[in-house]
């Protein structure tokens, strides 16, 4: 008995592994198996946060992510810039499908980036410079430039203003790879990382005999997208700002000043652990709502009622859901229109709002719609009805009515006594005639 207990569990945690290493598989499609070696201590990283890492060529003739309907990866991580046709059954067509469908992807081009990676940028709203160019700053780049100024230093105050998706450090960046630039009308899309103000993207052997095309600080170094399904992209320029090299390295400015260690690994890090959904996750647990001290939701409202509204929400922190902290989330009061739009307080990941119904009747939602940077995004309606007062729950007497009762009342009073009078008089002379 003991020993079929025992077989038990080990089959239960058997699963249970599976099941985990399932929801975190990584296919890492390579521009040869020698990149897994020169970017070893970024694949180290996405298997220190729990990740299982599978390692292709980009052109393998086998590639393939989707299986029986059922998609075999959650994340791709492509470290092939220079790739023009992906094997097997995959596509840029494909991968973006994988996005539509819920994928997350994080990859990396260079001055050599081919059609397969500038399709796919170009479908979640980047567009990478022509083959050849590099990011340029002649004021901005490291004393081991080879002297085209393409070895260029990025300040952590060129980052997006989000720790979910840098994290905390504030050590510079080392890039070189190729300039991209958004869609500014996009509001999917994420400046990751920009360029400084004397940056801009050129090929360093040709002469500049054209505007340029991104300059200043439209050049981005890292771009982002977070679809309306929460799937997330990543896409930056350089495929060395992940190698080991850049991350091990020592920061020297040719502006002077003291080395320091870049800030590579640290990016490196946040923007996989973002991508892949392991930070920056929130979600709604439950809702509720009901009239002020009742506990349980009401058949309908009626109107000028006042009621309370709860969401309570959980964010994954470190592989545990743990409450939602979060201060700036808003509930509405919809017929159409918002009738009521408030701020919820939040008491330990419970968000609760007070109000009193609008006077007017119909059918109303109550709806919560986070959206923010970095977070993925949340949004919960509940439907309810709400009903006109019933005939005896008006008021029996308004005080703006009171001129009317009186002038009624009046009426009455002035019958009343006209009545008595008209009833109980009598002329005495026609009495006196019918006496004679």
């Amino acid at each position: 008995m003991s020993y079929l207990l025992v077989s038990l569990l080990i089959w239960v945690a058997t699963c249970a592994q599976s099941e985990a290493a399932g929801n975190n598989k990584v296919l890492a499609l390579l521009e040869n198996l020698a990149v897994r070696e020169t970017h070893s201590i970024f694949f180290g990283q996405l298997l220190e946060q729990g990740f299982h890492v599978d390692y292709k060529v980009a052109d393998d003739p086998t590639l393939a992510i989707k299986k029986y309907g059922e998609y075999l990866y959650d994340n791709l991580v492509i470290f092939a810039p220079s790739v023009e046709e992906f094997g097997g059954g995959l596509s840029s067509e494909a991968i973006v499908e994988f996005i539509d469908d819920g994928g997350n992807v994080l990859m990396a081009g260079g001055s050599n980036t081919g059609e397969a990676l500038k399709d796919i940028a170009s479908d979640c709203g980047f567009e990478a410079d022509e083959e050849g160019t590099f990011v340029i700053d002649h004021m901005n780049f490291d004393t081991k430039d080879e002297g085209h100024h393409t070895l260029v230093v990025a300040e952590a105050a060129n980052l997006v203003a989000s720790p979910y998706i840098i994290g905390s450090s504030q050590s510079p960046i080392l890039y070189r790879g190729v300039g991209l630039v958004t869609d500014s009308s996009n509001p999917l899309v994420i400046d990751i990382l920009s360029g400084s103000s004397t940056s801009y993207s050129h090929n360093p052997l040709d002469p500049i005999t054209s505007y340029p095309h991104a300059t200043g600080l439209n050049t981005l170094l890292i771009a982002g997208l977070q679809a309306r399904n929460n799937a997330r992209v990543v896409f930056s320029g350089s495929l060395e700002l992940f190698s080991d090299n850049f991350i091990s390295a020592l920061v020297e400015r040719s502006t002077g000043g003291a080395a320091e260690q870049s800030g590579n690994a640290e990016l490196a890090r946040s923007l996989s652990a973002w991508c892949f959904h392991q930070t920056g996750v929130i979600r709604v647990d439950k809702t509720e709502h009901s009239l002020l001290g009742a506990d349980s939701a009401p058949e309908y409202y009626t109107v000028k009622e006042e009621c309370v509204y709860s969401v309570t929400m959980s964010e994954l922190v470190k592989g545990e859901w743990v409450p939602f902290m979060g201060q700036d989330v808003q509930m509405e009061f919809v017929r159409i229109d918002p009738f009521t739009r408030q701020m919820m307080v939040n008491s330990a990941g419970k968000l609760t709002a007070r109000f009193i119904i609008p006077d007017v009747y119909g059918v109303f939602q109550f709806k919560v719609n986070h959206n923010r940077l970095g977070l993925t995004r949340v949004a919960t309606n509940t439907q309810v009805s709400v009903h006109p007062l019933k005939h005896d729950m008006y008021e029996r007497f308004i005080v703006s009515a009171y001129p009317y009762y009186a002038s009624a009342f009046s009426m009455m009073g002035g019958v009343l006594i006209f009545s008595i009078i008209f009833l109980h008089h009598k002329e005495l002379e026609t009495v006196k005639r019918k006496e004679e």
